[in-house]
């Protein structure tokens, strides 16, 4: 079994980081782990109960920590982080370190997917800009830490999973 993850998923909300990240997994015969749901298992709570309940901050501490964890101790397999996990300076230190998808969407198909409800608490007042200005600030930051960038719209979720499988593979048939 690898050391480390064997890819990381980065990405907006609605990109489909669970999906395919689940897709790649069973596919890979591996773990899937996603830092969000570890980040509400652990807190007893959703991402939306936090943020209100205890503000964005601590959303991201928490959400730092586990990625941090993820990263160290998630050997094997593929991990998918939440949307806003690389604004951390840390977190994209530390993924330098690692095989890095960024799923690329445009606001139709996100919106179509997620449906831009009160779960996404960034995005719950006037959720089409607040993507848009979201994703103005972060696209820089994904396209950072990505090794490889797959472009999601118009895609079925198997579609893209085998975009991305096939990149994995890559690396391993160029030496041959």
């Amino acid at each position: 079994m690898a050391e480390v993850p064997v890819l990381v998923v980065v990405g907006p909300p609605g990109s489909g980081k669970t999906t395919i990240g689940t897709h790649v997994a069973t596919a890979l015969e591996v773990p899937f782990h996603d830092t969000d749901q570890a980040v509400e298992v652990a807190a007893g709570r959703s991402t939306s109960d936090i943020f209100v309940q205890d503000g964005e901050a601590a959303f991201r501490a928490l959400e730092r920590s586990e990625v941090l964890r993820a990263l160290q101790q998630e050997a094997g397999a593929v991990v998918s982080l939440g949307g806003g996990a690389v604004l951390d300076a840390d977190v994209r230190a530390a993924l330098t370190a690692y095989d890095v998808v960024f799923l690329d969407v445009g606001i139709a198909d996100a919106a179509g997917r997620v449906g831009f409800d009160a779960s996404r608490p960034l995005l719950v007042v006037n959720p089409r800009a607040s993507w848009q200005r979201l994703m103005t600030a972060r696209r820089p930051l994904y396209e950072e830490v990505a090794t490889w960038r797959v472009d999601t719209a118009g895609r079925s979720p198997q579609e893209v999973a085998d975009a991305v499988l096939a990149l994995l593979e890559a690396p391993e048939s160029a030496g041959e």
